[in-house]
């Protein structure tokens, strides 16, 4: 019997190696190749029965609709993120720092399912500890069965025989399926049962929901080849320690990508936050240089954002460049446009960006809010506190027109604020019903017009 051949699989990026190597070539990624054994071609071959038939093909215009159904969770915040809610025979993988929530939101999940069985697969718990906390959270699931199992096989048939609408695995890292010699977590063992997995509950109709651990540097654990397998990959933002979360729509299949939900981490588990908007920029102090209101937008929800900057003389040689919350190569375009188009002095200034609520921003209207809290903080003039902003900054220093500016000019009117500074484009074809809103709309044409208009220049 031939031996199996052993390759060294990148976790980054899925590059194969014939040895071992400190650095990944293809990446450049130190310490990510993973051992794994490969099944000679001669064995594979041998198990091969004559050549399968053409499979039959189908027109584009031949194919008959289907419908799909969603399922409703009945928390609001996680069915604006999945799109409206669970779609029936689809896969999704939550991912998250540790203690931040995600084992705490599945079985929040369970009795809202009823009466239809949910079979939660504990590969790290014990059913009690799993008991224990559902009696902390108030949680009385009747159909919720508990399984602690890592046997890929046992799993299959416990879904089979069982036959729920969803299946919970906590997480993906410890199963492992005795085809193949590595340990649990290994990437072949990640990719070969997640993939079985997703089949098998496809062909039964069955929700799955998969947990998934993530590595130090925020991103999920194994392969990349898992999001690609799954219809949704729901990321958990936010630090254990703070009291609210941040869920982001990072892919679906159905729905629409960088929606996000927020929920406040109370005694009762995860409890939903009604306008988001308000806890972005609650507690901002007016009339303190640096701050600023950026009006954006994430996936379909209009959010009002506080926007901080810090900026003080420097004590070393090079300055600093931190940013929380805000690409730093962005901010480095930014203070670059100050500076060239501008006249604003930032060398030999500690330049420190950070964005409330442990939100991320990427949108490129974000632009004109981090550089008016940059040049509030250097001119040491505070931004009009009834004011918002949004623009993306070019490098002439002109502002560009952003998208779905209504929806930003209806939620800063709906909050009480009196003036929003966007590009001048957007102000071209407003409806009238946005002239009739208690706001004034600004266009500004240049990034110093903006400036000007938020009483900064």
């Amino acid at each position: 019997m031939a031996k199996s051949a052993v390759r060294y699989i990148c976790s980054n990026c899925g590059a194969v190696s014939l040895k071992y190597q400190g650095k990944c070539f293809e990446c450049q990624s130190w310490g990510t190749l993973v051992e794994s054994r490969v099944e000679p071609e001669e064995s594979v071959r041998g198990r091969r029965s004559s050549a399968p038939a053409a499979p039959r093909t189908q027109r584009l215009l031949d194919v008959e609709p289907s419908e799909f159904r969603r399922h409703t969770t009945g928390i609001g915040e996680l069915d604006r993120v999945l799109g409206g809610g669970l779609m029936q025979a689809s896969a999704v993988l939550v991912g998250g720092e540790p203690g931040i929530g995600k084992s705490t939101l599945m079985l929040q999940l369970a009795p809202r399912m009823a009466p239809a069985k949910v079979l939660y697969i504990s590969g790290e718990e014990s059913p009690n500890q799993i008991r224990e906390r559902a009696k902390r959270l108030s949680i009385a699931a009747e159909n919720l069965l508990l399984l602690p199992e890592v046997n890929l096989e046992r799993i299959i048939a416990a879904i089979e025989h069982e036959k729920p609408a969803l299946v919970i695995i906590d997480s993906i890292q410890t199963v492992h399926s005795e085809e193949y010699q590595s340990s649990a977590g290994t990437i072949t063992q990640i990719r070969e049962c997640a993939a079985l997995l997703i089949r098998k509950t496809k062909q039964l109709n069955v929700v799955l929901m998969i947990i998934g651990h993530i590595t130090k540097e925020g991103a999920l654990a194994g392969p990349k080849a898992l999001e690609h397998m799954v219809d949704t990959v729901l990321q958990f933002e936010g630090e254990g320690y703070q009291r609210y979360r941040i869920i982001r729509s990072v892919k679906n299949r159905f729905g629409s990508t960088n929606e996000i939900g927020v929920f406040r981490m109370e005694e009762n588990g995860l409890e939903e936050v009604a306008n988001p908007s308000e806890f972005f920029i609650s507690g901002r102090m007016s009339g303190v240089p640096g701050n600023s209101i950026l009006a954006g937008i994430e996936g379909s929800r209009a959010l009002l954002v506080e926007v901080q900057a810090l900026v003080s003389k420097t004590g070393y040689a090079m300055p600093q460049r931190i940013s929380t919350g805000f690409d730093l190569k962005r901010m480095s375009i930014i203070l670059a446009v100050l500076e060239k188009r501008l006249g604003m002095q930032t060398w030999g200034q500690d330049v420190f960006v950070k964005i409330t609520g442990g939100l991320k921003l990427v949108e490129p209207a974000a632009d004109l809010a981090v550089a008016a809290a940059i040049a509030s903080g250097l001119a040491n003039l505070p931004v009009d506190a009834s004011t918002v902003c949004c623009g993306e900054i070019g490098l002439s220093g002109e502002l560009r027109a952003v998208s779905d500016s209504e929806r930003r000019i209806r939620e800063a009117a709906h909050l009480g604020f009196r003036r929003i500074v966007l590009p001048e484009a957007n102000t071209r074809e407003l409806k009238p019903s946005l002239k009739k809103l208690p706001i004034a709309i600004t266009g500004s044409r240049t990034l110093q017009d903006a400036l000007s208009h938020l009483g900064i220049a």
